[in-house]
């Protein structure tokens, strides 16, 4: 068929010893699925590049075994059944053994060719690598750690508003603080084994994790009298590492730290089954890092009952009793540990249960909503769904871009932008909720959205770390570092979720003006919704950048504490988002951050959040943007006059418990505003870890 190709071929036929090692290499670790003949050596690929580009398969460059399916199967389909079986032959041997059908460096379809067939090392525009949809599926089932074992489960949980406030927990001061026991008097019902902490580093990626037989890491039920309540937590960000029966009602729960990390463990979202209806169940989490806990304040964890579910269709909702947050004295000095501890008693005998931290909204959950935006015919014309990146494991980060058709060049080229982004810590799963809101209003036909698709571009990242949220870490991507502390990184390779996400808005600010940035985030030791923002440096623009969230405390008075704001730029934020974005000429640009507990507000005072509430924040998000940015000054005006004096009260305030007088008719405008302000330490923070933990062994290699 291909006569000259052949006698090449048959020339370069001589086993290669690095060939061999790279076959074995990579087929291993999943990177690609092709016949051990078609790894080149440098002649027969050289040969291939100049003299045949018209035989290169199209596909796409660096997909997974997992979720694309062999590109030479898909050739195979179109083989005419009508040719001889002497061209089969042909045809099957350069399948076989040519570099042009199946190596993977050749797997693109970007490369243009000349006018003479030959290629030419230019790129052509991205469409399909960057589309929505992949030729996998319109769904890409998310990718593990190859260490991580998956139950093979779907689970699906209901949307769910209680029909009365769900109230703080009111401390009798009779509470329990139960003694730690441990396995060593107890006896462990659950335990994962070969989870990646401190030490290693991620390498490779699957569609549903660790191969081989998934086991049953249950203790198994000795008849239908044994009352051992059965845990799980091997799916979509599910977190828990050990379960140990310390009394016939009594279990207590190790968190799984960060993978890749010995810390941050926060998040909790777990299975029980087995359940007995009349029986007071005790549960104490007994290795929590945070000192302080909203636990500590009224806040109860969320419980879902699948039975409910079924049957009353009734969702997740706050329970629990005896609700204790106290420091573990059981640890071994180096690293304080703290427990939660609560009581808890089933609606059901037989049931399964869940348990979590906060209303959980995973990877899949995402992927559903894009899906039914994607496949609505109106919705689809003014929101465009692209890849921005893939994540360390090849998890697609969404970007959408949200604004109507406009009539003219000028029209398009005069509109401001809006980017907002979530979930960078993927165990604030407030930020999706947020987002939820946000987009489910900025999709609508009401007026104002459409209003507010005429003015502005608006780019939403919606979730920033799926790795994070898949794995069910609390603070860390597969790097085993926090994000939110690497914008300003050249790392694309270890960072590419933040990296592609600022390099975006740097192209996004050379072609119009981002009026807002905004990243949501969840809070686990403040109560009530708030921003962070930065303070400006210009006096042109003094204040200005504490206008919108005075607005949206206006609008959304019983959620929003203005008085929680902060506008401090503290020098260990520097690598944050907020700050980096502002850094780059964006005045106003904050970080959200949405309580994991609820409000001390107004109407909803002493009450938990819902999912309603967050998703609420989201359209006042939206409501806000139009009052900011209204023709009509007069509300702009009247927040900066308001904000002008509600700052010389401040600062009054300040001197006073300084034991100083001054004078506030003079010039007490040019007082820098860092000087009265707090810092933000209140916040979730963490300082940033440095290298990715993959190069730490090689920085040190380089330091000695």
């Amino acid at each position: 068929m291909f006569p000259a190709l052949e006698t090449e071929l048959k020339q370069e036929s001589l086993p290669d010893p690095y060939e061999d090692f790279m076959y074995h290499h990579l087929q291993y670790y999943g990177y690609f699925k092709a016949q051990k003949g078609s790894l080149p050596n440098s002649a027969t690929h050289q040969h291939v590049w100049k003299n045949n580009p018209r035989y290169l398969l199209s596909g796409s460059f660096g997909e997974r075994e997992d979720v694309l399916p062999d590109p030479l199967q898909k050739e195979k389909l179109l083989w005419p059944t009508c040719l001889s079986s002497t061209v089969h032959r042909q045809i099957a041997a350069v399948s076989r053994d040519s570099l042009m059908l199946s190596s993977p460096l050749l797997k693109s379809r970007q490369l243009l060719h000349d006018e003479f067939g030959k290629v030419n090392p230019c790129l052509r525009e991205p469409r399909d690598l960057f589309s929505f949809f992949s030729s996998g599926g319109p769904l890409q089932p998310p990718r593990w750690p190859v260490e991580c074992e998956v139950i093979k489960e779907n689970l699906h949980h209901i949307e769910w508003v209680p029909p009365q406030p769900e109230y703080f927990y009111q401390p009798t001061g009779n509470e329990k603080l139960p003694e730690i026991v441990g396995e060593e008097k107890g006896t462990v019902v659950y335990q994962l084994d070969s989870v990646p902490t401190e030490g290693s580093y991620f390498t490779s990626s699957r569609v549903g994790g660790k191969r081989g037989i998934i086991r049953e890491l249950a203790v198994a039920l000795q008849g239908p009298e044994d009352n051992t309540l059965l845990f799980e937590s091997r799916f979509e960000s599910g977190n828990l590492q050990k379960a140990v029966r310390v009394d016939t009602y009594e279990y207590e729960l190790t968190l799984r730290t960060d993978l890749y990390t010995n810390k941050h463990t926060q998040w909790f979202y777990f299975r029980v089954q087995n359940t007995r209806k009349d029986a007071t169940y005790r549960f104490t989490i007994v290795n929590l890092l945070k000192p302080k806990s909203l636990y500590t304040t009224g806040m109860k964890p969320l419980m879902y009952s699948q039975l409910d579910a079924d049957t009353h269709n009734i969702g997740w909702r706050r329970e629990g009793n005896e609700i204790r947050y106290y420091k573990n004295n059981t640890g071994d000095g180096q690293q304080p540990f703290y427990c939660l501890t609560w009581t808890i008693q089933f609606p059901h005998d037989q049931d399964t249960c869940f348990f979590a931290h906060f209303y959980p909204y995973t990877y899949t959950d995402l992927q559903c909503y894009l899906l039914s935006v994607a496949s609505n015919p109106v919705q689809s014309q003014f929101c465009k769904l692209r890849t921005l990146c893939r994540s360390l494991a090849g998890n697609t980060v969404y970007l959408l871009t949200i604004t109507n058709p406009s009539r003219t060049p000028q029209e398009a080229a005069a509109k401001k932008a809006v980017v907002l982004s979530a979930r960078v810590h993927p165990g604030e799963s407030n930020g999706s909720w947020i987002m939820k809101g946000f987009l489910d209003f900025i999709l609508s036909n009401s007026p104002d959205a459409q209003l507010l698709r005429d003015i502005f571009v608006f780019k939403v990242v919606p979730m920033l770390n799926p790795d994070g949220v898949i794995v069910g870490n609390y603070r860390c991507s597969l790097a085993g570092r926090d994000l939110n502390r690497h914008y300003k990184t050249i790392l694309k390779e270890s960072f590419p979720c933040i990296w592609y996400t600022r390099n975006m808005i740097k192209r996004l600010l050379e072609e119009r003006e981002v009026v807002l940035y905004c990243d949501f985030h969840g809070h686990s030791r403040k109560n009530n919704i708030f921003l962070y923002g930065c303070n400006s440096n210009d006096r042109k623009y003094w204040l200005h950048e504490r206008v919108f969230p005075l607005m949206l405390s206006k609008n959304a008075p019983d959620k929003f504490s203005f008085h929680s704001c902060n506008f401090k730029v503290q020098k260990c934020k520097e690598g944050t988002g907020r700050v980096v974005m502002w850094r780059m000429g964006i005045l106003n640009s904050y970080t959200m951050e949405s309580t994991f507990g609820g409000s001390t507000l107004g109407n909803k005072r002493d009450t938990h959040f819902t999912t309603e509430d967050l998703k609420s924040l989201g359209y006042h998000v939206c409501d806000t943007l139009l009052d900011f940015c209204d023709p009509d000054r007069t509300k702009f005006m009247q927040c900066l006059a308001e904000l002008k004096e509600l700052l010389r009260e401040e600062i009054h305030k300040k001197f006073n418990e300084l034991g100083q007088d001054m004078d506030l008719e003079g010039s007490w405008s040019d007082i820098s505003l860092s000087d009265i302000e707090s810092s933000t330490s209140g916040s979730d923070s963490s300082l940033s870890d440095g290298l990715p933990v993959h190069l730490l062994n090689i920085a040190h290699e380089v330091r000695w």
